[in-house]
């Protein structure tokens, strides 16, 4: 049997840092977070090839003795937890693991003076030893370097990615660390360029905007939610973007729990589920979300980097986050995207000169028949606003009768339709601009909301029994998970009880999901609490199967509607959450400005 031995103590840092160090930026958010529990109000930050080089982060806390500075190149020293109750820490890090970790595997250099101290000090560590040791002139506060990093671990350093690479890491870093405290001023530098520079005291929503995308604070609903639990009270705050302004993929998603930046799948999922009847798949929300709730409802020390979280409920924290975004969803998004496509409007030109003779100014009239126009209108087979079972049937029945004809636009946000362009466009005439409606994609919405209102949601989740109920076999431990969660099944209209140690009986289907197939449904569903701990999965499948229904229950692109209907389209999506998107997250309408129009025709 071979000897059992303890490791050198320089090997076991470098162990340490294989779990928190594990690229440049993984140090910097070490040191920055150092850096915020140090009590900061500004936080400079240098890099030099990505982090590769030289990561400094100089900031005005507190600052710390030389003894303290000693201490906190030791491991398992901390200043952040005054007790002895490691789930209640309300702090970033622990500077006691992540200090030695870096110095054990980089040049090290750290600078500190508290306040009314006469000087500094200095200590610098190169690889575990430490090298240099004494007075430094600096202002109060901390000053550290590392530099050269695993350039003795060559292991290490030929894994790293390339310079750019890791300088897009440690900027995103630095971003979710501004979001996460926007009262404390931050600048980043990298290769003598200004990158970033926050001033402190900002308005969260003011700093989500300049350090995400300056667009999202004109393109997103702000969040403030409360609700109350048995230990205290969840909040949920931040800036959600609307469905219209989304992005190709999911790295301008920003969450924060107990203001620590966090990147967890239930977290994701939630947000996935909120936008799901307003996105298309391969579109992703951007947000930052601000999820505050008691620390022992919440254990953050299940990941080195502290990156990952456990909650002790998840199923509540996922359903709040759902039904709070879709809350603030529904309140602020009736608003589309707030301007058309750049590269649309730039082919709004005026007639081309030189490319091709114009011609003569009699043939563009010719033949045109100048007889004053008819008065009529071609009316719809079905007017719009029919019943639901009307409007999910075939364009044929009865018409109800026509509102009046509004003539101002004053009053109407989407103002006043005027035609209709291509049978699928609404062009409408507002107070202060030009609207153009995609009148399916608009209608489509309409629909899916009014079957939501009207308790089409519910209808879809009555139970249709099996003529034989079926046996599905499964893994034992997902149809523990069935089981557990069959009452909340049972309301959705999936019946379901335990056949044996390996097998569930299936004695009806949502009616909506009726010829779905029971095998891959239930393990679609179990797959789904493994993940989150709930049964939420087939709530969105309805949701998906009420999308559909309004999908081909809606108006479609083709077919010609009154001005009576165009107005009436208008005048709901006026009262209707959501309606700046149809159900896939296209826009269902744009504005273009009535000073632009102007400028289309060289009056301004």
């Amino acid at each position: 049997m071979a000897e059992i031995r303890r490791l050198p103590e320089a090997l076991v840092n470098r162990i340490a840092a294989g779990e928190v160090v594990e690229r440049p930026a993984a140090a910097l958010k070490e040191l920055v977070e150092n850096a915020i529990d140090a009590g900061a109000t500004r936080i400079a930050i240098t890099l030099a090839e990505g982090g590769l080089d030289r990561i400094e982060v100089t900031d005005d806390g507190c600052g710390m003795t030389p003894d303290d500075m000693a201490l906190a190149l030791e491991r398992h020293a901390t200043s952040k937890l005054p007790g002895e109750s490691i789930e209640l820490v309300d702090t970033l890090g622990f500077r006691g693991e992540a200090l030695p970790s870096i110095a054990s595997v980089a040049t090290f250099t750290l600078e500190s003076r508290v306040r009314g101290a006469s000087q500094g000090w200095r200590r610098v560590v190169d690889h575990g030893v430490l090298v240099e040791e004494g007075p430094a002139a600096l202002p109060p506060g901390t000053r550290v370097r590392v530099e050269h990093l695993f350039a003795k671990v060559p292991a290490r350093r030929k894994f790293l990615r390339s310079a750019r690479s890791e300088y897009a890491a440690c900027l995103d870093v630095v971003r979710r660390l501004a979001m996460a405290r926007p009262e404390i001023g931050y600048t980043l530098d990298h290769a003598g360029r200004t990158i970033l520079s926050l001033q402190p005291r900002q308005d969260l929503a003011d700093r989500v905007a300049q350090v995400v995308a300056r667009e999202l604070k004109d393109n997103g609903v702000a969040i403030d939610i409360e609700r109350p639990t048995p230990g205290g009270s969840m909040r949920l705050g931040g800036v959600a973007g609307l469905p219209t302004y989304n992005r190709g993929v999911a790295d301008h998603q920003y969450l924060f729990v107990n203001g620590r930046p966090v990147k967890d799948r239930l977290l994701v999922g939630a947000v996935r589920g909120a936008y799901s009847d307003m996105l298309a798949r391969d579109r992703h929300a951007v947000l930052a979300l601000f999820l505050e709730l008691p620390p022992e409802e919440v254990d953050v020390n299940v990941h080195p980097a502290k990156t990952e979280v456990r909650f002790r409920d998840a199923a509540a924290v996922r359903g709040f986050i759902v039904s709070g975004l879709r809350q603030a969803l529904g309140t602020g998004d009736r608003r589309s995207a707030q301007a058309p496509d750049a590269g649309a409007m730039g082919r709004w030109t005026r007639e081309p000169t030189g490319e091709r003779p114009a011609p003569a100014l009699a043939s563009i009239f010719a033949g045109r028949d100048w007889s004053k126009p008819s008065a009529s209108v071609r009316e719809a087979s079905q007017v719009w606003r029919a019943h639901e079972a009307d409007v999910l049937a075939a364009p044929q029945g009865r018409a109800e009768e026509a509102e009046a004809l509004p003539e101002s636009a004053e009053d109407y946000p989407l103002g006043v339709a005027r035609g209709q362009v291509a049978q699928t466009y609404i062009v409408a005439e507002a107070a202060d601009g030009l609207v153009i409606v995609d009148q399916h994609a608009a209608h489509e919405r309409l629909v899916l909301e009014r079957l939501r209102a009207a308790g089409a949601g519910d209808a879809t989740a009555r139970p249709q029994a099996l003529l034989i109920p079926d046996v599905v076999e499964m893994d034992e431990v997902d149809c523990d998970r069935l089981e557990g969660a069959a009452d909340k099944l049972a309301e959705l209209g999936l019946a379901i009880e335990r056949f044996g140690p390996a097998a569930m009986l299936v004695r009806s289907l949502p009616h909506a999901l009726a010829k779905a197939d029971p095998a891959k449904l239930l393990r679609d569903i179990a797959d789904d609490i493994a993940r989150h701990g709930e049964a939420l999965l087939l709530g969105e499948k309805l949701d998906l199967v009420l999308a559909t229904m309004a999908c081909h229950g809606s108006v479609r692109a083709g077919r010609t509607l009154s001005v009576t209907e165009m107005n009436a389209l208008l005048r709901e999506m006026e009262r209707t959450p959501r309606s700046g998107q149809c159900n896939h997250g296209r826009p269902t309408w744009v504005k273009l400005s009535m000073a632009d129009v102007e400028k289309l025709f060289g009056r301004k």
